[in-house]
């Protein structure tokens, strides 16, 4: 079932997601080789709780950690431990916040000091995938065209798309209805309606766009094992226009 949200809803989704963007910076300024995955952790842990909030992926059954953090081929879901960022890595994080209620949940891939020229390519394409699905996000609109704005910049530029991981609704529950593919067809798929809040996040691939799960249970690779980056804002769609709430 599809929950459109209220102005007031609203505003409350944008205060949790302000939190997660405003983590997102703090831990960005904190990426550099030699930093361990579980430095990251303890720094986002820290702000959310500090805004009196709760990080949201441990309400995710066996999940217990505030942050996802993928490193390289890695796409979604890595576990953060005692893994070293090393100079040339790409490290995608994600993090959800629960606040008075409702969820927030973001994501960046971060460059670890100078990377090569794929990986860069990679980040811009992917940013660029991300930006083209908010524009298409508007009331009267298609689901789908969302889902063909990222496809068409990631093709465009020689990339996948994941598709066996999609983006998704988000307010009371940290994963509603409907599920955003970052593929289809423009003008498919359920009108854009006033009150819909969805997280974006195409995952865009170097190479194959097939994936397998790690024998932790967890991380998603790329089957190849060639780079993945991922970025991830939620966005109201509002008679205005796309509203972003992962902003500070």
């Amino acid at each position: 079932m599809i929950a459109l949200k209220s102005r007031d809803e609203v505003e409350k989704l944008r205060k949790a997601n302000r939190i997660a963007a405003e983590a997102m910076v703090k831990v960005g300024e904190s990426i550099a080789p030699g930093v361990t995955t579980m430095d990251l952790e303890r720094i986002a842990t820290e702000l959310i709780e500090a805004r009196g909030a709760r990080a949201a992926f441990p309400t995710v059954p066996g999940y217990r950690h505030t942050l996802c953090v993928s490193v390289n081929e890695q796409v979604v879901h890595g576990i953060p431990g005692r893994r070293m960022l090393e100079t040339g890595d790409i490290v995608s994080v994600d993090c959800g916040v629960l606040l008075d209620g409702f969820y927030g949940d973001h994501a960046v891939t971060f460059p670890v000091g100078k990377v090569g020229e794929e990986a860069k390519r990679l980040l811009e394409a992917a940013k660029l995938a991300l930006k083209s699905g908010i524009e298409a996000a508007v009331v009267g609109g298609h689901l789908h065209d969302i889902s063909a704005a990222i496809e068409s910049v990631a093709t465009e530029a020689g990339f996948t798309v994941v598709r066996d991981y999609v983006g998704h609704g988000i307010g009371r529950e940290l994963h509603e209805d409907p599920q955003v593919p970052n593929f289809g067809t423009a003008g498919t798929g359920m009108k854009l309606r006033r009150g819909l809040v969805i997280a974006l996040e195409p995952m865009l691939n170097v190479g194959t766009h097939e994936v397998e799960v790690l024998s932790d249970g967890w991380t998603v690779v790329t089957k190849d094992r060639r780079l993945s980056a991922h970025f991830e804002h939620v966005v109201a769609i509002m008679d205005e226009g796309p509203e972003v709430l992962t902003v500070m």
